[in-house]
């Protein structure tokens, strides 16, 4: 079944894990409240993923992907108002691991998948970069790295693992997010049934 589109990912679902997560509350060191964020992250990521699919099941054509990720993009790194400054700071952080995904995911379909180096080469060349401070080159690493994923290559986590913390690992972070929703498209329920 074939997503209309424009309903692959809507205002109202990002709002609703944004309020569930402002009425919940996140304390990133306890692993419920963690997991809130992750599926915040990973419920964007599976929307980038359909996509994805549908552009290449035929679905979909190379503009119309392109406007439909541009449309989630616009939706999911939107300035957020919230009066929490550490809620804010974490869900930030999970916009800045999506970066990554959205470009990765425009240059997958414009350009198709990076040819030169595997997924780890490239997100070493990433955080190499970043040592040198040379965030642009290091973005474009991790895009590359995220066109291999799309594709089929896999992210090893001992990869993910040994880099320092910084926006590489985040990106990193955004591409593990994408690389889980690429082998798996199920919606993260936005109710939990415990």
């Amino acid at each position: 079944m074939s997503t209309p589109p424009g309903e692959y990912y809507t205002e109202e679902r990002w709002q609703n894990w944004l309020d569930r997560i402002e009425e919940e509350g996140v304390d990133p060191e306890d692993e419920d409240s963690a997991r809130l964020l992750l599926n915040l992250q990973d419920d964007a990521a599976i929307a980038i993923a359909k996509i994805l699919t549908d552009y290449e099941d035929g679905t979909l054509d190379e503009e119309t992907t392109l406007d439909e990720l541009a449309g989630v993009r616009e939706i999911v790194l939107d300035d957020i108002e919230m009066d929490d400054e550490e809620t804010l700071m974490l869900i930030d952080g999970v916009q800045t691991s999506l970066v990554c995904v959205f470009y990765a995911a425009e240059e997958y379909v414009a350009e198709g998948p990076a040819e030169e180096a595997t997924v780890a080469d490239y997100v070493g060349a990433a955080a190499d970069a970043e040592a040198e401070e040379d965030l642009d080159a290091a973005l474009g690493y991790c895009v590359q790295a995220g066109t291999r994923i799309i594709d089929g290559d896999e992210l090893a986590m001992d990869v993910a693992e040994d880099l320092e913390y910084g926006l590489v690992s985040e990106w990193v972070n955004g591409l593990d997010s994408l690389q889980t929703a690429m082998s798996d498209p199920e919606v993260v329920e936005e109710e939990d049934e415990s």
